[in-house]
C-alpha cells in the first residue's frame, strides 16, 4: 500500500544503496551491445557539490539512464582531479592554523599531509553526486594522480618532448606572487579597480627641455623599460623615432621605436615598453629585439640586479642611489617611492582618475604580475591543427553548434601552452638535471640516469625538476587515462572514443581543446563525438549568482527541501540550448508537485484495484477512452524521444510533463472515473489495462529526469523487482486500432471543456453555478460526441446541458469556437457582462501601456548598449508577456457577444 505522500528522505538512499549494491550503474566491456560513453568533467578534489554541478551532472545522468534503457552499454565514468594549486592551498591552510609551514616540513613530509587529507576529506563531492541521484559507474572511479594515470601522464610528456612538441622557453607567464607559480588564464579573474593615470616626463636625449610623455598605470616597472613606443602613423612623434629618452631615475638610455602596439587616441599616443613585465610589451620587445630585464621578483619586490650594469648618474634625472634604495621593497610601496621622486624631479606632467581592469589571482585574491620565466611549454599551435580540422569536417560536433565558432577563435589563435606549476602537490616533471645544466627527460628516474650514463661514460649525480605540470595536462589525457591507456586494455578498445561530453562554455578551451589535441595525437581519433555545451545557473531574474548578492543556491538544500527528482526535473525543464538557466526555489517546490502529482495518480490507481499486467495487449484495446490514451501516449514517446536525440532536456521535459499531468492524470483519469466507479464490465476492464500500461510507460520516460520515485512506483506497483527500472527498456509505440478515431472523438471532448473552462475563469463565473452550453453550427457527428459523453462534459464543465441551437444567439453569452461549431454560454442572469467586459479591456490598456513602456526601452539603442545583458534579456522577456496578455485578452472580449 502506498503512503499518504513520497518521502524522498527516506526512499532516495535507500534506492540509491540498492542500485550500488546490485551493479545496476557497470558497464560490461564484454557485452556486444554497442557503448554509450561519457566522461564526467572530473570535479576537484577538494570541491562540494554547487549548482553548477547539480545542472551538468544532471544532463549527464539523464543521457546515460536514457542510453541505457535503450540497451546500450553505458559507461559514465567517475572520478575527480588532483586540483593542483586548490589543494595545495586548502592543506596550506589546514597546516598553519596548526602552526606548521609547507617550507619548514619539506617536500616529502608535505606531500604526505596532502595524501592523508585526500583519504579523510577528499571523498565530499563523490558522496554529494550520489545525493543528486548520479548513476556513476563507481568501481571505476579514477583520481588524476592514480598509479595509472601518473604512468599515462609521464609517456606523454616524454613522447611529446622527443617529437619536439614539448620544450623550455623564457617567455612571460602569469605570476602569482602569494603562491609562487604561473597559474592558467583560468585562475586569473579580472577585477575593476579605480586608480591612476599618471602621464610621466621622459627627457628626450640631447633636446634638453624636450620630453615625451608616456602614460601608465603601473610607474613602479618603468625601472625595466627598455624602449618608448608611438604609432609609425602618428605624426607627433615622427621625428623622435630612431632617436633615445633618458628613462628617469636609471638614468638608461633607451630607443624610441615605431610599432602599431601604440595607440594614438589612448593616454598620451605614446607607450612605455616593458617587455619582461606586460604580455603585450613582450611581443613587442621580440618585434624590436629589445632587452628584457626583470625589475620584480618571485615575491612581487623590486629586484635591482638585472639593471645594476645600466644605472647612470644623470643630473636631475638618472638617481642611482635612490633606485637601489627600492631593492626588496614590495612593489606598491615601491611605486609610491618612485612618484614621490619623480614628483620632485618635475617629470610628471599630470595624473588622472581612471577606472581600469587588473588581473587578481582567483584563489589568492593579489593583482598576478606577468614575469618572465623559464617553464615548459606544449606546442599547442601545432596539435590545435588536427583539432579544428576535427571539428571542421564534423568529426566531433558542438551543440549548439554557434561555440564552434567559439573554439575555431581560440584554437586559430593559440599560444605556446605553459604547463609547469611551481608547486609541490601535483605530477612531477619527469626531467632531471645533471651539474652541466643537460636536461634528461625520461619516464623514470632509472631512465634518465641510464640515458646520463650513456652521454657521460659514468654515473653523475641527477637533480629533478622541482616543478608539477599544470593540473590541464593530466586532465587532457582523462578520455583515454582513465581508459588504462598507456596499456590495450578491453576498457580502451571498447569506451574510446566518447559518444558525448557534457560541460559548461568557460572551458572549451581549457579543458575540450586540449582533450581533442592530445586524443588526436595519441590516440589518432576524436575523443568524443558530440560537445553538449551548457549556459550558467542563474537566479530566477537572470543575475549572475554571487555570495555578495546572497542568491547563491545550494543543491544539497535544495535536495533536503524538495528531494532530487524535483531539483533534477527543474534543471532538465529549464535547460535549452544556448542559454542561461534561471533557477528559482520556487521552480523546485513548483516541481516538487510534480512528484505529488504522479504520486497522487498512483493512489488513484492502487485504490481502484489497478496494478501491473503484463497479460495486457494494446493491441487488443476497442473503447475510445482506452484507445486514445494509448495513442497519446505513444506520440508522449515520440516527442521525448526525438528530443533528448536532439540535446532538448527541456522539450523532453515538457513533453512528459504535459502528457503525464495533462493527458494521463487531468483528463484521461477524470474520463475514466465514471467507469472505474461503476460495475465490472468489459470497458472497464479495458480501461484499467490502458491504465496501467500508459502508467508504466510515464515511469520509463520520466526515470531519465527522476529516478527515484520512478523506480519506488515501479517496484510498488509490481512492474518489476526492486531497482529493475532502470535496466528496464524505453519504451516503443504501441498498436493501436483505428487511432486517429480515438484521438478526434477525446480530443474534441478535451478541446470542449478546455475552452469552457476557460472562458468561465475570465468571466469570474463561480465554480458552483452551472450553465448550458448552446452548440451552434455543430454537426451531427459533433452532436453525437456530446452526447456520448454528457456525463464527463456535465461533471467538467460545469453544464447542465449540451443542446443544438438552430435560431439567433441570445444576448448575453460568452462563445468559443470548438471544430466547427461554436459554443454559447448563457451568462446574463449569471454575471454581469458589461462589467466583466469593462473590466477586460482595462486590463487590456493596462498591459499595451506596458508593451509601449517597454517598446521605447528596448529600442533606446543606448539603453541596449550600456544596460548589463540580463537587464535586456529580462526586458525582452517582460515585452514578450505583456504581448501575450494583449492576445489573451483580446480573446477574451472577443468572447462576449
Amino acid at each position: 500500500m502506498l503512503t499518504k505522500t513520497f518521502e524522498p528522505a527516506a526512499v532516495e538512499p535507500r534506492l540509491y544503496d540498492l542500485w550500488e549494491k546490485l551493479g545496476a550503474f557497470a558497464a560490461d566491456p564484454a557485452s556486444a551491445a554497442q557503448p554509450f560513453v561519457i566522461m564526467i568533467p572530473p570535479p576537484n578534489v577538494t570541491g562540494s557539490l554547487h549548482i553548477g554541478h547539480a545542472l551538468t551532472m544532471s544532463v549527464q545522468d539523464m543521457l546515460t539512464r536514457w542510453r541505457r534503457m535503450q540497451g546500450r552499454d553505458a559507461l559514465w565514468q567517475p572520478g575527480t582531479d588532483h586540483a593542483g594549486i586548490a589543494t595545495q592551498m586548502v592543506v596550506e591552510r589546514l597546516l598553519a592554523s596548526q602552526g606548521q609551514d609547507r617550507r619548514a616540513m619539506g617536500r616529502e613530509a608535505f606531500l604526505k599531509h596532502v595524501w592523508e587529507w585526500k583519504a579523510q576529506s577528499g571523498g565530499s563531492i563523490t558522496r554529494q553526486l550520489r545525493r543528486l541521484g548520479a548513476s556513476l559507474d563507481w568501481p571505476r572511479e579514477r583520481f588524476t594522480m592514480d598509479e595509472g594515470l601518473s604512468k599515462a601522464v609521464a609517456k606523454v610528456f616524454v613522447t611529446l618532448q622527443r617529437q619536439g612538441l614539448l620544450y623550455r622557453d623564457r617567455r612571460l607567464v602569469n605570476w602569482d606572487p602569494v603562491f609562487q607559480t604561473a597559474i592558467s588564464d583560468l585562475e586569473v579573474e579580472s577585477r575593476e579597480v579605480k586608480g591612476s593615470l599618471w602621464h610621466l616626463k621622459y627627457p628626450v636625449e640631447g633636446e634638453p627641455d624636450r620630453f615625451l610623455v608616456v602614460a601608465t598605470t603601473r610607474p613602479e616597472t618603468m625601472l625595466g623599460d627598455t624602449a618608448v613606443a608611438v604609432h609609425p602613423e602618428d605624426a607627433r612623434f615622427a621625428d623622435l623615432v630612431g632617436k633615445h629618452l633618458i628613462l628617469p631615475l636609471t638614468g638608461r638610455r633607451i630607443p624610441v621605436v615605431a610599432d602599431t602596439h601604440s595607440d594614438p587616441e589612448k593616454g598620451s599616443g605614446a607607450v612605455k615598453i616593458t617587455p619582461a613585465h606586460d604580455f603585450n610589451d613582450f611581443e613587442v620587445g621580440k618585434r624590436h629585439a629589445l632587452a628584457m630585464p626583470s625589475v620584480l621578483d618571485a615575491d612581487a619586490k623590486v629586484m635591482v640586479a638585472e639593471i645594476e650594469a645600466d644605472l647612470a648618474e644623470v643630473p636631475g634625472i638618472g638617481d642611482p642611489a635612490f633606485v637601489r634604495a627600492l631593492d626588496g621593497l614590495d612593489r606598491f610601496e615601491a611605486r609610491k617611492k618612485i612618484l614621490a621622486r619623480l614628483e620632485e624631479l618635475g617629470l610628471i606632467e599630470k595624473i588622472e582618475p581612471h577606472v581600469h581592469q587588473v588581473p587578481h589571482g582567483d584563489r589568492s585574491g593579489v593583482p598576478i604580475e606577468p614575469r618572465l620565466t623559464m617553464q615548459w611549454y606544449v606546442d599547442a599551435k601545432t596539435l590545435a591543427q588536427p583539432a579544428i580540422k576535427a571539428v571542421e569536417t564534423g568529426q566531433t560536433v558542438f551543440v549548439p553548434r554557434q561555440w564552434e565558432n567559439t573554439f575555431f577563435a581560440w584554437m586559430r589563435d593559440i599560444q605556446p601552452w605553459c604547463v609547469s606549476r611551481q608547486l609541490w602537490w601535483g605530477h612531477q616533471i619527469p626531467a632531471w638535471y645533471a651539474p652541466d645544466g643537460e636536461v634528461f627527460v625520461a619516464e623514470s628516474e632509472a631512465e634518465a640516469a641510464a640515458a646520463a650514463r650513456e652521454k657521460y661514460g659514468r654515473d653523475v649525480t641527477l637533480i629533478r625538476d622541482p616543478d608539477v605540470l599544470d593540473t590541464w595536462f593530466s586532465s587532457a589525457l582523462w578520455p583515454f587515462s582513465t581508459l588504462g591507456w598507456p596499456d590495450g586494455t578491453p576498457e580502451l578498445r571498447k569506451y574510446y572514443p566518447g559518444s558525448v561530453l557534457v560541460t559548461g562554455f568557460d572551458i572549451i578551451f581549457f579543458w575540450v581543446a586540449r582533450m581533442m589535441m592530445m586524443g588526436l595525437h595519441f590516440m589518432k581519433e576524436v575523443p568524443f563525438r558530440h560537445v553538449y555545451i551548457h549556459g550558467l545557473v542563474r537566479d530566477e531574474k537572470g543575475q549572475k549568482m554571487s555570495k555578495s548578492k546572497g542568491n547563491v543556491m545550494d543543491p544539497l538544500e535544495l535536495i533536503e527541501a524538495f528531494g532530487a527528482d524535483a531539483l533534477r526535473f527543474t534543471i532538465a525543464a529549464l535547460t535549452g540550448p544556448g542559454r542561461d538557466v534561471k533557477l528559482g526555489r520556487k521552480r523546485v517546490e513548483d516541481h516538487r508537485a510534480f512528484v505529488t502529482k504522479i504520486w497522487n495518480a498512483a493512489r488513484f490507481l492502487e485504490m481502484n484495484g489497478i496494478a501491473a499486467d503484463a497479460s495486457f495487449d494494446p493491441a487488443t484495446a476497442t473503447s475510445p477512452l482506452a484507445r486514445w490514451i494509448l495513442d497519446a501516449s505513444n506520440r508522449a514517446v515520440a516527442e521525448c524521444t526525438a528530443a533528448l536525440e536532439a540535446y532538448r532536456f527541456d522539450e523532453y521535459a515538457a513533453a512528459a510533463y504535459r502528457f503525464t499531468w495533462g493527458s494521463y492524470c487531468d483528463w484521461f483519469i477524470e474520463f475514466a472515473k465514471p467507469l472505474l466507479y461503476g460495475p465490472d464490465s468489459a470497458e472497464k476492464a479495458e480501461v484499467k489495462g490502458a491504465a496501467q500500461h500508459v502508467f508504466g510507460t510515464i515511469l520509463k520516460l520520466l526515470h531519465p529526469a527522476m529516478p527515484f520515485v520512478t523506480e519506488d512506483l515501479w517496484h510498488q506497483f509490481g512492474y518489476g523487482g526492486e531497482g529493475s527500472l532502470i535496466r528496464t527498456a524505453w519504451p516503443d509505440a504501441v498498436t493501436v486500432g483505428d487511432a486517429e478515431a480515438a484521438r478526434a472523438e477525446l480530443d474534441w471532448v478535451v478541446a470542449l471543456v478546455g475552452e469552457v473552462r476557460g472562458a468561465r475563469a475570465e468571466m469570474n463565473v463561480p465554480p458552483s453555478v452551472t450553465v448550458p452550453l448552446l452548440l451552434q453550427g455543430a454537426s451531427g457527428t459533433t452532436l453525437a460526441r456530446a452526447d456520448r459523453w454528457i456525463d464527463a462534459i456535465r461533471r467538467l464543465a460545469r453544464a447542465t446541458e449540451v443542446k443544438p441551437l438552430d435560431g439567433a444567439a441570445p444576448k448575453g453569452v460568452a462563445q468559443v469556437v470548438v471544430g466547427e461549431a461554436t459554443v454559447m454560454l448563457p451568462l446574463a442572469d449569471v454575471i454581469d457582462l458589461g462589467a466583466e467586459r469593462a473590466r477586460l479591456a482595462k486590463a487590456r490598456g493596462a498591459a499595451e501601456g506596458e508593451a509601449k513602456k517597454i517598446r521605447a526601452k528596448l529600442g533606446n539603442a543606448d539603453f541596449v548598449a550600456r544596460a548589463p545583458e540580463e537587464v535586456v534579456e529580462e526586458n525582452r522577456e517582460r515585452l514578450a508577456a505583456a504581448e501575450a496578455e494583449m492576445a489573451r485578452l483580446d480573446a477574451a472580449l472577443a468572447r462576449i457577444a
